[in-house]
């Protein structure tokens, strides 16, 4: 299938998704430019680097950019990730960040996949849970502590975040949780951003507490998401897939096409 041949998927990740700038742009949140750069500031705790290519630069101008970066997260005393793709040039790239004390994280895979054939089917979910789109604080709240509870660390910067994307204008994301009918526990939870302009809604999230695992819910949060960007018209999902999710998503008809990185700088 055409749609799937990865050098055009990759192409197209490059030419529609990046630099990844929130669309629209929440309230308190601020986009500044330096050079081929995009700096992100007010989303998420600390700051986001982003960029479509770095225009050529190499040696000692891509040096100056790099530590030109640090030194403004640094003067404001904030950590600052700086999102890393496979295939960015020059190839020293992760050198070069390392010497100015980035330091990599755990590597997540860009898978891309179609919508439309997964939006052709229902979700499927264990007896007793059930999908619901959330907006609410109290809710966002809820996965919070499912975050906190799977990675064991705090997540309400993540809901914060969330929540000044909610309160954007337009339509550009929906949040969805898999609850337990019973008890409303938030069991797992994922949302879905919608890039107008272009062919492709990405989904992020997917964390289930690891006693719900292997039961279905991850690929109903998958197939569910579908649905919403088939209903507004995108045609291509894209996901920066971890380790546990990656084969998941490939039984789904994603391929993978590139990897990511996060080099951060903590001062």
């Amino acid at each position: 299938m055409a749609d799937l041949d990865i050098s055009s998927l990759r192409a197209a990740y490059d030419a529609q998704l990046r630099p990844e700038v929130p669309d629209p742009v929440p309230a308190g949140v601020t986009v500044e430019r330096d050079g081929p750069l995009v700096r992100i500031v007010g989303l998420n705790p600390g700051g986001f680097i982003t960029y479509r290519d770095l225009a050529g630069l190499t040696g000692s101008a891509l040096d100056e950019l790099i530590v030109r970066q640090r030194d403004v997260f640094a003067g404001r005393g904030e950590e600052v990730e700086w999102k890393l793709v496979e295939h960015d040039q020059p190839a020293d790239l992760g050198d070069r960040l390392r010497a100015a004390g980035f330091e990599p994280r755990e590597q997540e895979t860009v898978v891309i996949g179609p919508a439309a054939p997964l939006a052709a089917v229902l979700p499927v979910l264990p007896d007793g849970v059930r999908l619901r789109e959330v907006t609410a604080r109290v809710d966002l709240d809820r996965i919070a502590e499912m975050e906190a509870a799977v990675w064991n660390e705090d997540r309400s910067g993540l809901v914060d975040a969330l929540e000044k994307e909610l309160a954007a204008p337009g339509e550009g994301l929906t949040v969805v949780v898999a609850e337990e009918v019973e008890s409303g526990q938030v069991l797992s939870a994922g949302w879905v951003r919608y890039h107008p302009g272009t062919r492709f809604a990405s989904l992020w999230g997917g964390a289930t507490r690891p006693q719900w695992r292997g039961r279905g819910i991850y690929r109903a949060l998958v197939t569910h998401r579908a649905r919403l960007a088939d209903l507004r018209g995108f045609t291509l999902l894209q996901v920066d897939a971890s380790d546990n999710s990656r084969p998941i998503l490939h039984r789904l008809g994603f391929v993978t096409v590139t990897t990511t990185t996060p080099y951060v700088y903590t001062p």
